[in-house]
């Protein structure tokens, strides 16, 4: 017979006594929801499966190299990783690999983290032309996500165009005109690091259909651009009619955000600013009131030579204002157009809930909607809003609804469930090999040996063949012997080489 087990709450049940929880997807909201989960319910065990060998998401491979201290959060994910009662598995595509239903048969519960893949589409003209990109595409470029790395960006023209103005927009424009001696000290990928190093991009417009109280950047990310060396900006007076007045009687975060923005686009320059913009090479500025409707192309349709913007006015004030046609256009002359409007969730299956409108799987608190053991936290959740605290909010309170229904019967974890010793087995059927928490230390160790041979924090591998072939060595002296090799070519010739002389 089952042991009794009694529950937090004093109920006595016949159970396991583990109920067994999987979690889809290894970035912020995967990990936070597996943390609350482990810190309550001290006797859940905890399986997170990633499609990519390495976990942490957009940590890993959204937030700018240049912002070292964001990454901090990955000591936390690696504590939850290397929790007794936490397994990791990467390399493993649910919805291919294995299914949902699949899962929610070998666990009690089924959390769906697996974020924001898609983009969220300008719907214009010319958006398919050579030169335009979607943010998440030239973010990922730079980040070294592997599905990424074919992007190859033409730098080549003057101008670039961000549309959007929220704080990725912000990171794009930065990198673009961020002189490369910051640059080379980052984790930034060396193709990237060598394809700005040649850039003659000189000039990025950020722009935005609303006006400068709605502008949805934080001012941390404002205060970098206004002081990125060598650069200078360039606004335009008249977006900005009205704002000195109108901003009194904002929230404190808005008003500090809008009175950099007025200082930095309206007053007269101190003499050290001045000097410093005196020597600027580079120029930056936000551009308000105005919505893509058209990408311009070259005579021959080759590629992107400029962009046609419609002229907004405001209905309405605030954060509720709506960008309303004036039947105005203009056009701005550009070789490079990075749409910023937003990430988009993508379906897993037909078999899982899902609002296209709103891109996320319809929830309470993180429980799914006529799905039960089913439940869903971060962007997935909520849209792709806020920053890494927000998910963590978020993902906190879908842990919080599982354990209640843990706790009240609701979720019934009376009966034991296989959770990965039987998916283990499928996916072994199906040739599919995870890896592990311990195959990612590997891979991780040589990216940081690599990167301090070139003064990085770490060189990023960049293929998933890359990532998957130091799987197979046995130990962490056979990664260092691959590691010795892996600095004068990549990753699989070394890996063969080291075979060669004494298997791994």
């Amino acid at each position: 017979a089952a042991p009794v087990c009694v529950s937090r709450s004093g109920k006595v049940s016949f159970s396991s006594c583990s109920p067994k929880v999987c979690i889809v997807g290894s970035g912020p909201a995967g990990f936070y929801t597996a943390q609350h989960l482990m810190k309550v319910y001290s006797d859940v065990e905890v399986d997170i499966y990633e499609r990519l060998p390495v976990p942490f998401g957009l940590v890993r491979f959204g937030v700018a190299p240049d912002h070292p201290e964001v990454k901090n959060v990955i000591n936390t994910f690696t504590q939850t990783a290397k929790h007794s009662h936490c397994n990791f598995y990467g390399n493993v595509t649910v919805g291919k690999d294995v299914s949902v239903e699949e899962l929610q048969q070998a666990y009690h519960a089924v959390v769906l983290s697996y974020g924001a893949e898609g983009n969220r589409s300008m719907r214009i003209p010319g958006e398919d032309l050579a030169g335009v990109y979607s943010a998440k595409d030239f973010v990922g470029w730079y980040n070294g996500l592997p599905n990424c790395q074919e992007l190859f960006p033409d730098l080549s023209c003057e101008t670039a165009v961000v549309l959007g103005q929220g704080n990725v927009a912000i990171d794009v424009a930065r990198i673009l005109l961020s002189p490369i001696d910051m640059l080379k000290t980052t984790d930034i990928t060396q193709p990237a690091l060598e394809a700005l190093a040649a850039s003659q991009v000189r000039r990025v417009l950020i722009v935005g259909r609303r006006g400068p109280m709605q502008v949805a950047c934080t001012i941390k990310e404002l205060r970098e651009m206004v002081n990125l060396p060598g650069t200078k900006p360039d606004m335009l007076a008249a977006d900005f009619d009205g704002v000195a007045q109108a901003v009194k009687d904002v929230p404190r975060p808005r008003r500090r955000l809008t009175e950099l923005m007025l200082k930095t686009a309206l007053e007269i320059p101190g003499e050290k600013e001045q000097a410093r913009r005196n020597k600027a090479s580079r120029i930056w500025g936000f551009r308000f009131f105005r919505s893509p409707i058209e990408v311009l192309a070259d005579p021959d349709r080759n590629r992107t030579t400029a962009i046609r913007l419609a002229i907004n006015r405001l209905e309405g004030s605030g954060e509720g204002a709506r960008a309303v046609l004036t039947g105005e256009v203009e056009d701005v002359s550009c070789g490079l157009v990075i749409s910023s409007i937003g990430y988009r969730s993508l379906p897993i299956n037909g078999s899982v809930p899902f609002d296209t409108h709103k891109a996320i799987i319809p929830n309470t608190m993180g429980r799914v909607q006529q799905a039960a053991g089913l439940y869903c936290s971060g962007w997935l959740k909520t849209g792709p809003t806020g920053v890494i605290a927000t998910t963590m909010n978020n993902s906190f309170d879908t842990a919080r609804s599982l354990v209640e229904d843990m706790d009240s019967g609701i979720l019934h974890v009376s009966s034991a469930k296989p959770g990965s010793q039987v998916i283990s087995a499928l996916l072994e059927k199906r040739g599919v090999k995870p890896v592990t928490f311990s195959d990612w230390e590997k891979i991780d160790h040589v990216e940081v040996r690599r990167g301090e041979a070139v003064g990085k924090p770490r060189e990023k591998l960049l293929s998933v063949e890359e990532m998957l072939q130091l799987r197979a060595c046995k130990n962490i002296k056979a990664v260092i012997s691959v590691c010795s090799l892996v600095f004068k070519k990549d990753v699989h010739h070394a890996f063969c080489e080291e075979q060669a002389r004494h298997p791994v």
